[in-house]
């Protein structure tokens, strides 16, 4: 989605209703955190959630950088869909461009929360790399032949790219971005990460936005630094200007 400078400004900031930047951070309320234990980055291994839209890049980039991460340590990765479309249903004040992507980011989310529906949420790791393959690296356009493909990839019956078109999963998709989205919030957008907190609590928080996604080592070292601050009671938010697009590498 690269576009000349001046629109480009506006393609970042509503892309996927992100801050520039930044990490925002939530927490679970039943689960209060008190005191960050760094034995839990090198000891346990854990479960961390991802809520993705198929449809944004940088929740793409980061993720492949949490794919990284799995890599060097004990983290196991769960992928979850929210929808851009859901979140910013009733919003007037958003650009037409923005409008026309939201209307094309319906059909992504529908097929993947169809394909969870009949084989359960551990199908979603291919998928979403299937998916993300054709639609950011492979600049394919979002419609049936590219969901039907993707399926067919991820070894899933492409006869669910029919639900690209139909509504008949928009409940379990209204499930799934609300579970992901309540603890951070809604002024963020997409990529949501809930992750091991503080004494046995959890953190949920909107970003990083990174570019492009770190390898080996120095996934790792972003992935303790931003557990840490995460961790840290009273933390919310850093930012900093985002002067880059989209590196796919």
């Amino acid at each position: 989605m690269h576009r000349p400078a001046a629109v480009a400004e506006v393609t970042v900031s509503f892309l996927c209703r992100s801050m520039p930047c930044g990490v925002r951070i939530g927490r679970d309320v039943r689960h209060p955190a008190s005191s960050f234990r760094r034995d839990l980055l090198v000891t346990e291994r854990v479960a961390v959630d991802m809520w993705f839209d198929p449809a944004c890049p940088w929740a793409w980039i980061t993720s492949r950088w949490l794919l990284e991460v799995e890599r060097v340590r004990d983290v196991d990765v769960r992928f979850h869909v929210m929808s851009l479309s859901v979140l910013n249903e009733g919003r007037d004040h958003l650009p037409e461009s923005y409008r026309a992507f939201l209307s094309t980011a319906w059909g992504p989310v529908r097929v993947c929360i169809a394909a969870e529906q009949r084989y359960g949420g551990d199908v979603l790791r291919d998928l979403y790399t299937a998916l993300g393959t054709r639609i950011h690296l492979g600049k394919q356009e979002r419609g049936p032949e590219l969901y039907a493909a993707a399926l067919a990839d991820a070894g899933l019956d492409p006869a669910l790219a029919a639900a690209g078109d139909s509504t008949e999963y928009d409940g379990a998709l209204r499930a799934s971005h609300e579970a992901g989205m309540r603890p951070v919030g809604e002024d963020v957008g997409t990529p949501v990460i809930h992750a091991p907190g503080p004494d046995g609590g959890t953190v949920a928080f909107f970003g990083p936005v990174i570019t492009p996604a770190p390898k080996g080592e120095s996934a790792g070292r972003l992935w303790d630094g931003v557990l840490l601050v995460a961790g840290t009671p009273g933390f919310y938010e850093l930012k900093r200007t985002r002067d880059a697009d989209p590196i796919f590498d």
